[in-house]
This record gives structure tokens, C-alpha cells and sequence, in this order.
């Protein structure tokens, strides 16, 4: 289980502090899927990066109890001046993976031919985000963030991406951020709306949908 304990987020602005999470409070066992719908801005990615470990919150508890991936649409674990080739091969290490088997599967599943063997630092974003993906699948996680990654690439990669997570680890936890609603609607079990800073969670998605629109409409 993952618990998530009066989680406040703060970042320091020359405007003065920024809050963008207040009292956040949740927890995700194992299997469940939890979607969080919000608009731009709205502290989502923030949260898939707090609940990965990648930052700290401000105040509060986040409790890991299962393996977590990082975000899958984010690539800042890698060290930009080393190759994709050299960044696989670091994280099998760590991992006590088989590098070969792994390169095999990450130049095969990213398609990113010979920008493998150059620096990460050359790739653009949907680049980055297909390696993460990939790197992400070759270490086997209690539970994936899921951070836009229907929003990268093809409609090819797409397809893998939910054979990879929604057929083979359909056991594992996921916590899903998307701009679309219908990737939300289709793989969560559980359904949130991130809004200035609060976290609020609705039973069903249509109740979860509704309040999320009429944010986007400005409406209270």
C-alpha cells in the first residue's frame, strides 16, 4: 500500500509561495487504479514526482509500501550526457538486470534506431519519454505513475504501451494522469480532481468528469 498523509506542496516564487497541493491524503493498495483529472497547472505532475520519491513534499507522509516506478512520461532520471545505450546499461546495474536482454527490448519497443547510441541530452521530449517507458518496462514495479503518456508518440506506440501495462501487469497499482478524460475513464477503477491545491474523490467517474468540466468553465 502506498499512503499519501496530509501531503502539502510549496514552491518558493519571487511572487511569494506557490501552494499547490493543501492536505492531500489518499492511499492505493495493490491492483487499484487511481485516475486524477485536473487542469494545466493544477499540481498533477507534482504529485506522480512525490509519490515516486523524485521530491519531497513540504510537509506530511508519503509511505511506500510496494515498489514504485517514476513517472513514465519523465525523463529526468536519466544523466543527459551519457547515450541511451549507456543509460540502460547503468539502470540494469543497479537493478541487477541482464543488460543485453534489456537493450534488446528497449531498441525494439522505442524504435529509436541509432539515437540510442547518442546522448540523452539530443533527444526531444517524445524521445525521452518513449526511453522512460521503456526502461520503466524492464524493471518490474508494484505500481506505475502514469504521467500523460498517451500524449507521446503514435498511435503504434500507443497500442504497446497498453499491452505493456493494462494487459500484462493488469495486477499492479497504477496512479494515471491524463488530460483525457476517456484513458481515465477506460483504466481507473478510483477517481479524483486535483483543484487549487485540493484533492477531492468521487465514486464514479461521471460525478469526477462533471467536476472537472465545470473547473474548466470557471464555474465554483
Amino acid at each position: 500500500m502506498i499512503e499519501v498523509e496530509h501531503v502539502h506542496k510549496i514552491y518558493p516564487t519571487r511572487a511569494g509561495d506557490r501552494v499547490v497541493l493543501k492536505d492531500v491524503s489518499f492511499n492505493l493498495d495493490r491492483g487499484e487504479k487511481l485516475g486524477v483529472l485536473g487542469r494545466n497547472g493544477a499540481g498533477k505532475s507534482t504529485l506522480a514526482r512525490l509519490v515516486s520519491g523524485a521530491e519531497r513534499p513540504t510537509s506530511g507522509r508519503i509511505e511506500q509500501g510496494m515498489s514504485v516506478s517514476w513517472p513514465l512520461a519523465f525523463g529526468g532520471a536519466f544523466q543527459n550526457a551519457l547515450t541511451g545505450l549507456d543509460n540502460v546499461r547503468f539502470i540494469s546495474r543497479i537493478y541487477k538486470q541482464d543488460y543485453q536482454r534489456n537493450i534488446d527490448f528497449v531498441a525494439d519497443f522505442t524504435e529509436l534506431g541509432l539515437y540510442l547510441r547518442e546522448p540523452v541530452r539530443s533527444y526531444s521530449q517524445g524521445m525521452r519519454a518513449r526511453l522512460a517507458f521503456a526502461v520503466s518496462m524492464i524493471i518490474e514495479f508494484d505500481c506505475y505513475l502514469i504521467d500523460e503518456v498517451s500524449a507521446v508518440g503514435d498511435a503504434r506506440f500507443h497500442e504497446r504501451c497498453e499491452v505493456e501495462l493494462f494487459q500484462k501487469r493488469a495486477d499492479r497499482a497504477m496512479l494515471i494522469i491524463s488530460h483525457d478524460p476517456e484513458y481515465v475513464r477506460k483504466h481507473c477503477g478510483r477517481f479524483a480532481v486535483l483543484h487549487q491545491g485540493d484533492m477531492a474523490f468521487y465514486p464514479d467517474f461521471e460525478q469526477a468528469y462533471d467536476r472537472h468540466l465545470r473547473i474548466l468553465h470557471g464555474e465554483p
